[in-house]
């Protein structure tokens, strides 16, 4: 294990669920937790076994765990162990404070190019990677991204990066959207009252034909709707955002279209494919970031992202340092 002087810790959709409402699906909050997963900071301390870090190194922190070397660790599967360790998912403290220990080999060393806020934009983005390789994005594919937060966003760069020739983004929200477009969305659309075929008509006739790929990053009924009847036959259709347990869809639409439909748990071994796309400058994050608070400022911080104001509030735990 290693101690580490934290830095840079973004707030997720998550963190403020769990404030607000004590539970997700079930995952239930019990007991005090300390909240805060999308973090970097500095090496303080090394336990006897660390080789491979050192105090005074800048790392990012993968916040997922496995607690066995099970059968999904040997697969490569680990983030489907059901004994994994997940910061701030109850009961497992997160890492929004001062100092945190975590477990080294989830610590991933920071080039001096890459900044404490992108180390800490590796956890939503590996959300993207993931999502795209389970897609399946390839060169030339169309891609419709649903929803333009956050995890829409990263989904945006990273089907860009992987070769998608089109991406469209929809979402409620135009600001929102202009975001979409600052990061690589080749079209966005603004939906209001549509029904998800108009949707999906929609989608088509931006970008020319259906997609290959639709990336569901709402978890919102109508949107999942809209997602499957937007997607190609023979297509890939990724849930990505979670909303209510049981959800009414299409289904046979899309069974007799052999439209594909996988889900998405977090993310694994991505971040030492992050960390090179960043220090290659290959991608750029840093759009994301809107709001900054230092850890005094925390319950201000929350109340922003509560009020779904900017993208990515990130809070800065060391009181020295507020740089990026």
């Amino acid at each position: 294990e290693v101690l580490l002087r934290m830095h840079s810790v973004g707030i997720c959709g998550s963190d403020v669920h769990y404030w607000q409402h004590g539970r997700i699906g079930d995952f239930v909050v019990k007991d005090p937790m300390v909240l805060g997963h999308e973090a970097s900071g500095t090496v303080v301390k090394v336990g006897s076994g660390v080789t491979h870090l050192k105090p005074g190194d800048r790392v990012a922190i993968e916040p997922g765990v496995p607690r066995e070397m099970d059968e999904f660790c040997k697969t490569g599967r680990y983030n489907l162990s059901p004994t994994i360790f997940f910061c701030a998912t109850p009961p497992d403290d997160g890492n929004l404070c001062r100092y945190y220990k975590h477990s080294a080999s989830y610590c991933y060393k920071l080039p001096d190019n890459v900044t404490f806020e992108e180390g800490a934009l590796i956890e939503p983005l590996s959300v993207g990677i993931h999502a795209c390789k389970r897609a399946g994005v390839t060169l030339g594919s169309k891609v419709f991204v649903s929803g333009s937060g956050p995890i829409g966003l990263v989904n945006v760069i990273v089907a860009k990066m992987m070769g998608a020739a089109a991406v469209v983004v929809t979402d409620l929200s135009s600001s929102r959207l202009q975001k979409a477009k600052e990061v690589g969305a080749d079209f966005t659309i603004q939906v209001k009252n549509e029904t998800p075929k108009e949707v999906a008509s929609k989608v088509e006739s931006v970008l020319g034909s259906m997609p290959e790929i639709t990336v569901e990053c709402t978890g919102v009924q109508t949107c999942i709707q809209a997602g499957i009847y937007a997607t190609r036959s023979g297509g890939t259709l990724v849930l990505v955002g979670l909303g209510p347990e049981m959800v009414t869809v299409p289904i046979v639409n899309a069974a007799v279209r052999e439209v594909d439909i996988r889900g998405i748990f977090r993310y694994c071994n991505t971040w030492p494919v992050a960390i090179a796309l960043l220090a290659s400058k290959r991608i750029n994050v840093k759009p994301l970031v809107t709001h900054r608070f230092p850890l005094e400022k925390a319950l201000e911080a929350f109340e922003t992202t509560k009020r779904g104001e900017g993208v990515k509030v990130m809070l800065k735990c060391d009181p020295t340092d507020l740089s990026p």
